[in-house]
């Protein structure tokens, strides 16, 4: 019986998500690819090891008894990387990233995952903060790493003893209520009421830059800070906005759409940190290498 130990990772994976979809998901696979994986399995020990039901899967006792061992050689493989980087004086240590909501759900929480695997001597905190509050805290020396946009006024301006490396480019989107015709360029936006947003945002020039370029000044009643707040706004018809494409991931509902035009830019993502005799230490750029590595991947 020639068992693959990669495979009963997907099997363990399918049993803790509850689901071949689940699965796939965190294992960032098809579900068509978890499932081949799966009927190998199978076909590997001669029975089946999930019962597929309208809610998800189940495992059956052959496969609980591969997913009891699936969880014994994770916990052994935990414990040599441990060990190895006890061995190798690997890099380890605490770093404390400041940040906001958008670029935290879309690059820090799946870095975090990946750390885990590649760095399990490095812990990461991440600390949610607006951008003053967070380069108080880089000179302070409580955040290690800052993420801030780059033409927001706090990330326009490089203090001394500090230096900014480049994290994302995106591009900024028109948000507008789905019953709309989908516009082709800004121009036919120029009749829309358009939603203000706080000068201390990196919206506030992108939406700037985007006005100057119609023919007449569109009307602004309604303003806002947070890009949740402005997609809330544009699906109950206030006005439109300029939000960037990170934020339209997840949190973009059936009354809204985001649509990229030629002209609106794009939204510089920066990571900043201390550059002193001894900073940034080396688990600082370790996580900063792969912060862009998963930035790139958004991409």
């Amino acid at each position: 019986m020639d068992i693959d130990p990669r495979k009963l990772m997907v099997l363990l994976t399918v049993h803790r998500a509850g689901g071949v979809l689940a699965a796939a998901d965190h294992l960032h696979l098809t579900p068509s690819a978890v499932s081949q994986q799966i009927a190998r399995l199978e076909d590997a020990i001669g029975t089946a090891v999930l019962d597929r039901q309208p809610g998800g899967a189940v495992v059956t006792p052959a496969g609980r008894v591969l997913a009891e061992v699936a969880e014994r050689i994770e916990g052994e493989l935990t414990d040599a990387r441990k060990a190895l980087a006890a061995l190798n004086e690997d890099v380890t240590g605490t770093v404390v990233i400041g940040a906001f909501q958008t670029i935290i759900g879309a690059v820090l929480v799946p870095m975090l995952h990946r750390l885990r695997e590649d760095l399990p001597g490095v812990e990461v905190v991440i600390l949610e903060v607006d951008p003053d509050e967070g380069q108080q805290r880089l000179r302070s020396g409580e955040v290690d790493l800052l993420t801030l946009e780059a033409d927001s006024p706090v990330g326009r301006r490089t203090p001394r003893g500090t230096h900014d490396v480049p994290i994302l480019e995106e591009p900024w989107m028109a948000l507008v209520p789905a019953t709309m015709p989908t516009p082709t360029g800004t121009a036919d936006l120029e009749h829309l009421p358009w939603l203000g947003v706080d000068d201390g945002s990196a919206a506030h020039p992108a939406t700037d830059r985007a006005r100057r370029s119609l023919a007449t000044d569109p009307a602004t009643v309604h303003s806002y800070e947070n890009y949740n707040v402005a997609m809330s706004m544009v699906a109950g018809g206030l006005g439109i906005a300029i939000v960037p494409a990170l934020a339209t991931r997840e949190n973009l509902g059936e009354a809204t759409k985001a649509v990229s035009l030629p002209g609106l830019g794009t939204r510089r993502l920066i990571a900043r940190h201390r550059t002193t005799r001894s900073e940034p230490r080396a688990e600082v750029l370790a996580v900063l290498d792969a912060m862009i590595a998963v930035a790139a991947e958004l991409e």
